[in-house]
């Protein structure tokens, strides 16, 4: 690793009394935006560049506690005002992927039962993740960068007006979700699905959780069946289903944004460009297909 990530490392450890008294040397693990480490039975999260313009790290802490606290994600060992974020390293846990969600068998399930965990527990997260504020506050971000939105993005924005009254048709009381459930946030064990990194998580729809994992993985009709049939424990209604798709779309509509600005601070992690053109494109693709159309109708008309 470079120097000055070293450096940062070296700082970190010294700060966590459980990591200092190991000698064991930090592994680089993944990670987009943030630096990821594991030092002995430690997880070490060190917060990424430019990452305080939008995340709200007191809102992750208080998170971070409840989820560990509900069995949904790690024992949390320390966590500062500064992001510095240290959990237990899970040793028998595989992180997922899109591979990986094709090619373990139930792993689409026992995403749906983590989720459902998390969603009937009682915790209760300060941040009320509200889809069209967050574009809002994402967009007025982006007007002090010299990024270029896609083609036709404010045009799109102003379709979803659709979406938002369908679902304002017949809200359901919200719940503590995870919001940003990219597949490496999960990590399976074969028997339990835990899940981590709650910097985006809120007060939210829960179907939000489901539909965000089902484009993050790429699932097939197949997955998508068995990851809410579990989460149901039965067939799910079509009022659930179309929020659940509703809200693959809406997820790319907003992430477009989270990657420009990710272009903007200059984060090398990935092609954040194509990142971006390529989620708004699927996103246009998704809301203009009859099926899409299909699923607003079944969300206005509710569960009668």
């Amino acid at each position: 690793m470079s120097d000055d990530i070293d450096a940062q490392v070296r700082s970190a450890i010294a700060k966590v009394p459980e990591l200092s008294a190991t000698d064991a040397e930090p592994q680089r693990l993944g990670g987009l935006t943030n630096l990821v480490f594991r030092v002995g039975d430690y997880c070490l999260r060190l917060p990424g560049k430019g990452t305080e313009e939008y995340i709200n790290r007191a809102h992750e802490a208080v998170a971070t506690k409840a989820a560990a606290r509900a069995g949904v994600s790690p024992e949390v060992i320390y966590f500062d005002e500064d992001g510095i974020l240290v959990t237990r390293f899970l040793d028998d846990a595989v992180t997922m992927s899109p591979d990986n969600f094709r090619t373990r068998d139930g792993s689409p399930a026992r995403a749906g039962k983590a989720f459902r965990k998390l969603h009937d527990s009682d915790a209760k997260f300060p941040f009320v993740f509200e889809l069209y504020a967050m574009i809002d506050e994402y967009l007025e971000i982006l007007s002090t960068k010299d990024v270029a939105l896609p083609e036709g993005y404010h045009d799109v924005v102003a379709e979803a007006e659709s979406v938002r009254s369908a679902l304002a048709a017949h809200p359901l009381p919200s719940a503590a979700c995870h919001c940003d459930p990219l597949c490496e946030n999960f990590l399976d064990t074969g028997e339990i699905m835990w899940i981590v990194d709650w910097e985006y998580s809120g007060m939210n729809d829960p179907m939000w959780d489901l539909g965000d994992v089902s484009v993050e993985g790429g699932f097939t009709k197949e997955q998508d069946a068995e990851m809410i049939r579990a989460y149901f424990g039965s067939e799910p209604h079509p009022y659930d289903v179309g929020r659940m798709v509703i809200y693959k779309a809406m997820c790319d509509l907003l992430w477009t944004l989270w990657g420009l600005i990710q272009l903007a601070n200059d984060n090398l992690a990935d092609d954040f460009r194509a990142y971006a053109d390529e989620r708004f494109a699927r996103c246009k693709a998704l809301m203009a297909t009859p099926e899409f159309s299909g699923h607003l109708k079944a969300v206005s008309a509710g569960r009668s």
